[in-house]
C-alpha cells in the first residue's frame, strides 16, 4: 500500500509538472530562429512600412536609421542575452524587469507585455484582411469584405496555437525563407538597373537625418524590429536555451538590421535618392509592386503579393504564440487564473492562452467589422485603424518594455556584486536604455502622426493611454499581492524555479 501511494504521488506530481512547464527540446536553433524572425514581417516591412516612412516623414536616410537602430538594439541585447542565461521563463520581459527590479515591477511589466503583443498580433488582421480581399478582387472578380478572410485567419492561427511549436516552426520557416528570397532578387534587381542617379549612397549621408520628421521616422523604423526579442519566450522549449538564446538574438537583430538596410537602400537605388519621397507619396504602398512589375514582369509581381500576404500570416501565428506564452507564464505564477498556467496534454502547448489571443482578435475584428459596415465615411477607414492604432500601440509597449529591461539588467548584476565581471554588458544596458526612453519619448510625443490624426486629436491621447493603463493596473495588482498574497508576490519571474519548489516541497515527508 505504501508504495502504491507514493507511486501515485509522483504520478501526479509528473502530470502537473507537464502541466504547468512547457515541453523541452522542442527547437532547435533553426526553428527558433525562423519563429523569431517570422515576426518582424520582412516582406511587410519592406513593401508598407517602408514606403510610408519615406513619404510621410519626408526621410530619405531610412537606410541609415536601421543601421543607427541596428547599433542600439545590438547594445539591448548584449545585456538582454546575458540575463537569457540566467533566466529561463515564457514570459521573458516581465521574468527579467522581476528578477532586477522587483515583483512589483514585473506585474506591471507582465500586463505591458501582454497587451502590447496582443496589438501587435490584432492589428495584423486589419491589413491582412485588406490585402486578401484585393487579392480576391484582382484575381478572382469576387467581391470580400475584409473581415471574412480576416476572421478565417485568427480561427487558422488558433487552431495552430493548439498544434505544437515545432509543427509552427515549420510553416514559419517555408513562408520566411520564400519572402526573403523574394525581397534579395528585388534588391538585385534594383541595383543592376538603377535610376539615373546610379549607386548612389546618397542615403547613408547623415545630412539626410535632418529635420522634424526624424524622431517619428524612428519609431516607424524600431516597429520593424519587433520580433528579435522574442527569443527568450521560447527558453523553456529548446534543449540549450543558455546557448542557443543569445545565439539567436544576435542573429535576428544582425539579419534584420542589414537586410531592411540594404533595401531600403535599393529603393532609393531604383528610384534616386532625390525622387524616392515624392514616388512613395505617389505610390504609397505600392511602390515595391511598381519597382517589380517594370523590372520584374507580372508574374513574379503576382507572386510578391501572394507573399505578401502569407508573411503576414506567418506574422500573426508568430506573435500569437508569444502572447500565449505570456499568458501561460503569468497563470503559472499567479497572475493570471492558473488555467492558464497549465499546458494542452497532447501537445504541450499553452493552450488556454492560445485561446485567450483567438477570443480576442475575433472580437476586436468584430467590433472594426461592425464600424465598417456603417453607411457613412470612407469604408477602408476600420481595416487601416486596425493596422496603425493596434501596430502603434504594440510598439510602444516593447519600446517600453526594452528600456525597463535595459535598467533590470544593471540592477540584476550589481545586486550580485557581478560589476566588475559584467562592466561591459551593463554600459551597454546603460546606452541602450537611454536611446530605447528617447525614442519613447518620441512616439508619445508624435503619436498623432502615427496613427493618421489631427495634433489636438483625443487619439493621441487615448491610444498611447492603454498602454499606460496597463502599467499602472499591473503596478496596482503587484503591490495588492504583495500585501495580501507574499508567496505569490514572491514567485514572480521565477518561472520554472518556483516549480521546482514546489514539487520538492510536496516530496518532503
Amino acid at each position: 500500500m505504501t508504495t502504491d501511494s507514493s507511486s501515485r504521488t509522483d504520478g501526479i506530481s509528473t502530470f502537473k509538472g507537464q502541466e504547468r512547464a512547457l515541453r523541452a527540446d522542442r527547437l532547435g536553433a533553426g526553428g527558433l530562429l525562423l519563429s523569431v524572425l517570422a515576426a518582424t514581417a520582412p516582406l511587410m516591412v519592406i513593401a508598407g512600412v517602408m514606403p510610408t516612412t519615406f513619404a510621410v516623414m519626408g526621410i530619405v536616410g531610412q537606410p541609415l536609421l536601421f543601421v543607427v537602430l541596428g547599433v542600439v538594439l545590438v547594445l539591448f541585447s548584449v545585456g538582454y542575452a546575458e540575463m537569457s542565461r540566467h533566466v529561463h521563463n515564457a514570459g521573458a520581459f516581465y521574468a527579467y524587469i522581476s528578477r532586477g527590479l522587483g515583483g512589483t515591477a514585473g506585474s506591471s511589466a507582465a500586463l505591458v507585455a501582454l497587451v502590447a503583443y496582443s496589438a501587435l498580433q490584432v492589428g495584423i488582421y486589419g491589413i491582412f484582411g485588406f490585402e486578401v480581399s484585393g487579392l480576391f478582387a484582382t484575381y478572382a472578380e469576387v467581391e470580400v469584405a475584409w473581415w471574412i478572410p480576416a476572421l478565417v485567419a485568427a480561427l487558422v492561427v488558433g487552431a495552430l496555437g493548439w498544434l505544437k511549436i515545432d509543427v509552427n516552426a515549420r510553416v514559419l520557416g517555408v513562408l520566411l525563407v520564400i519572402e526573403v528570397a523574394l525581397v534579395v532578387i528585388f534588391d538585385i534587381a534594383a541595383v543592376a538597373d538603377p535610376a539615373g542617379e546610379g549607386l548612389s549612397l546618397h542615403a547613408f549621408n547623415p545630412d539626410t537625418l535632418s529635420g522634424a520628421g526624424v524622431g517619428t521616422a524612428l519609431c516607424f523604423c524600431i516597429a520593424a524590429f519587433t520580433g528579435f526579442e522574442q527569443a527568450p519566450v521560447y527558453a523553456e522549449e529548446t534543449s540549450r536555451p543558455h546557448v542557443l538564446v543569445p545565439r539567436v538574438m544576435f542573429l535576428a537583430v544582425g539579419f534584420v538590421a542589414v537586410f531592411f538596410a540594404i533595401s531600403s537602400w535599393a529603393y532609393t537605388v531604383a528610384t534616386g535618392p532625390s525622387a524616392i519621397v515624392g514616388t512613395a507619396q505617389k505610390e504609397s504602398a505600392g511602390l515595391l509592386f511598381s519597382l517589380t512589375e517594370s523590372r520584374l514582369g507580372g508574374t513574379f509581381t503576382d507572386v510578391l503579393h501572394v507573399l505578401f500576404v502569407t508573411g503576414m500570416f506567418a506574422a500573426l501565428l508568430s506573435f500569437h504564440n508569444v502572447v500565449a506564452r505570456y499568458a501561460f507564464a503569468m497563470g503559472r505564477e499567479g497572475l493570471l487564473p492558473a488555467a492558464f498556467g497549465r499546458t494542452t496534454g497532447t501537445s504541450g502547448a499553452p493552450g488556454t492562452g492560445s485561446l485567450l489571443q483567438t477570443v480576442v482578435s475575433v472580437v476586436v475584428v468584430i467590433a472594426f467589422a461592425v464600424a465598417d459596415d456603417k453607411p457613412t465615411g470612407d469604408p477602408t477607414e476600420p481595416v487601416l485603424h486596425l493596422f496603425t492604432w493596434f501596430g502603434n500601440i504594440g510598439a510602444l509597449g516593447v519600446i517600453l518594455l526594452m528600456a525597463a529591461a535595459s535598467l533590470s539588467v544593471v540592477v540584476f548584476f550589481v545586486r550580485r556584486g557581478a560589476v566588475g565581471a559584467q562592466a561591459w554588458r551593463l554600459v551597454t544596458s546603460v546606452l541602450a536604455g537611454l536611446a530605447l526612453l528617447v525614442i519613447a519619448g518620441y512616439t508619445v510625443k508624435d503619436f498623432d502622426v502615427l496613427v493618421g490624426a489631427g495634433p489636438d486629436s483625443a487619439l493621441s491621447r487615448v491610444l498611447p493611454g492603454i498602454i499606460g493603463a496597463a502599467l499602472v493596473v499591473g503596478l496596482v495588482q503587484g503591490l495588492v499581492l504583495r500585501a495580501r498574497r507574499p508567496e505569490v508576490h514572491a514567485r514572480i519571474g521565477l518561472g520554472n524555479e518556483a516549480f521546482q519548489l514546489d514539487k520538492a516541497a510536496e516530496e518532503t515527508p
